[in-house]
C-alpha cells in the first residue's frame, strides 16, 4: 500500500457549558498539556492552544485518518474528567455540546498560532460572540439558525 502525504489544518474552538469562566490561571497550562497530549497520543500534532477562561481554541495538523468529531468529542470527555479528577473547579465543570472547526491553508498557519496564543490581548477588544460571529461570516459558513456558545446566530 502507498504512503500517505498530508496537510490537513484545523481550528476547533469549544465552550464551557453555559459560557461559565470556570477556566482558571492556576490550572490552565495544566489542562492545555493535558490537552496536547490527547491530541498527539491520538497521533495528530498540536500546533497551538490557548483560549480564555470560558473557551478554549486548538490548532492541530491532523492525520488523514482521524475523525475530527471523535477527536473532539475525546478531548472534550477526557479533559473534563480530568478537570473533575484534580478538582480544578469549585464549581461544577462540563463542556458545552458542540463546537467550531476551521481548516487553514499552510500559508496561513502561523498566522493562527499566532492568534490562538494571544487570545487573551485579542478579547480585550472583542468579545467572544462578536469575534464568532466574525469567523462565520469570514469564512462564510452557512449558519442559518443554530445556538452555539449559548448565544443564537440569526438568519
Amino acid at each position: 500500500m502507498a504512503d500517505v502525504f498530508s496537510q490537513i489544518y484545523i481550528q476547533t474552538v469549544f465552550a464551557v457549558k453555559n459560557r461559565q469562566a470556570l477556566i482558571q490561571p492556576e490550572w490552565e497550562e495544566d489542562l492545555f498539556k493535558y490537552t496536547t497530549g490527547i491530541i498527539q497520543n491520538r497521533g495528530n500534532k498540536m500546533l497551538a492552544i490557548g483560549g480564555m477562561p470560558d473557551h478554549v481554541h486548538i490548532f492541530i495538523g491532523m492525520k488523514p485518518a482521524e475523525v475530527l468529531s471523535d477527536l473532539v468529542r475525546e478531548v472534550k470527555k477526557a479533559t473534563n474528567d480530568f478537570i473533575l479528577e484534580n478538582r480544578f473547579s469549585k464549581f461544577k465543570f462540563d463542556w458545552q455540546a458542540g463546537y467550531g472547526a476551521l481548516s487553514y491553508s499552510r500559508t496561513h498557519r502561523d498566522a493562527v498560532c499566532k492568534y490562538i496564543l494571544n487570545q487573551k490581548e485579542h478579547h480585550r477588544k472583542r468579545t467572544f460572540q462578536e469575534e464568532f460571529l466574525k469567523i462565520l461570516v469570514d469564512f462564510e459558513v452557512e449558519i442559518g439558525q443554530k445556538k452555539m456558545f449559548d448565544f443564537f446566530i440569526p438568519d
